[in-house]
């Protein structure tokens, strides 16, 4: 039996699982029922500026290079490899031994730095494959998907562009969308990073709506398909859950009781009305590294595929335990100096549960 199978044969485990779940739909079975199923961990995590140490000519890529403003260098990059590629087989171990199912990246420069990651001895026994294609990017930093081939079957992948008819020359990371198989149910994930706030929040909104009607259409285009579709949106998306992009363009409920058919429901928002977000800016945190799913993993009953938890993975080996930003993310820079840290943003994750007959 695969170690990611669990057996809740107590009533206090039931119990837990029952609290934690959004809904009714997880039903408490009686005292003598004895309950398996299995999890899945599905998360995102942002990279911050991994790059290799290699001169692209082709994107602005000189800040990162060993004579550039960040001395990036051999050494450095080889410490952010371990660091980075230990964050992501960290997660998902609270309740599925192998780890995450997939895992969505953003700010990755290459493939090969992909490649370097999953070679790292933290990740190598699992054998993650990548899904990945270069981004129009200017400063050359794509949006990725890395999985485990025994727990994700990938059938699918296509690369979406953001075009914006108003500013032709804009560029930006590109949308990944992967289908395949997990715990033998067609799923559809789609990967973002949508443009930043650099130039403030209210000139570059257009560019999130943007892209946040580019990730409805994508999400359109499979309910038409299926009305059904199993889909999980996931990305730094650069706005809150409450933010229009999120809220109204894309649609993501906060209520999962609202949720109907071919609508969508944002596993995060009521995390970040508890005050945890997965960065922080100014002494405020945000929670712009979001999950989002379809009303089919919201509502499933537990023979199927459903939604159990998400939560932002903020484990104390990657926060500053003193000083000035004690309690937010290890970066890997701060004020231009490197601090040998993580990243700028937390992983956030969901576990999703099904019933092993």
């Amino acid at each position: 039996m695969k170690k990611s199978v669990f057996y809740l044969f107590s009533i206090a485990l039931v119990l837990l699982i029952s609290s934690a779940a959004p809904d009714k739909n997880v039903v408490q079975p009686k005292s003598n029922e004895k309950v398996k199923v299995q999890i899945s961990c599905v998360a995102f995590y942002n990279q911050e500026n991994f790059f290799d140490t290699i001169d692209n000519v082709n994107v602005i890529d000189e800040e990162y290079l060993p004579n550039g403003p960040m001395k990036w260098n051999t050494q450095k990059y080889n410490a952010k490899l371990e660091h980075m590629s230990y964050a992501i087989s960290q997660i998902g171990l609270d309740y599925s031994p192998q780890g995450v199912a997939m895992i969505g990246l953003s700010e990755i420069e290459n493939r090969g730095v992909l490649e370097d990651i999953i070679k790292q001895p933290a990740l190598a026994k699992r054998s993650l494959q990548i899904v990945h294609y270069d981004s129009p990017d200017v400063r050359g930093v794509d949006v990725a998907l890395l999985y485990n081939p025994k727990l994700f079957i990938v059938t699918n992948s296509k690369s979406y562009r953001l075009y914006m008819p108003s500013d032709p020359k804009f560029l930006t990371r590109d949308q990944l969308m992967v289908s395949g198989y997990l715990q033998g149910e067609k799923v559809h994930v789609i990967v973002n990073h949508w443009p930043s706030r650099s130039s403030g929040e209210l000139p570059s909104r257009p560019k999130r709506n943007a892209a946040a009607a580019l990730t409805r259409s994508i999400a359109d285009s499979l309910f038409r398909v299926d009305p059904k579709a199993k889909i999980i949106i996931m990305g730094d998306l650069n706005d809150d859950p409450f933010n229009e992009s999120c809220a109204t363009i894309l649609g993501a409920k906060k209520e999962i009781n609202e949720v109907k058919e071919g609508e969508l429901y944002n596993t995060l928002w009521k995390t970040l009305d508890m005050g945890v977000g997965s960065l922080a800016y100014n002494d405020q945190w945000n929670l712009f590294d979001q999950l989002i799913i379809s009303s089919e993993l919201a509502h499933a009953d537990r023979s199927k595929l459903k939604f159990w938890k998400a939560e932002v993975f903020n484990r104390s080996f990657l926060t500053n335990q003193e000083g000035k930003y004690k309690g937010t993310p290890i970066r890997t820079h701060s004020a231009g100096a490197w601090t040998n840290g993580y990243s700028d943003h937390y992983p956030t994750l969901i576990y999703l549960i099904k019933e092993v007959k």
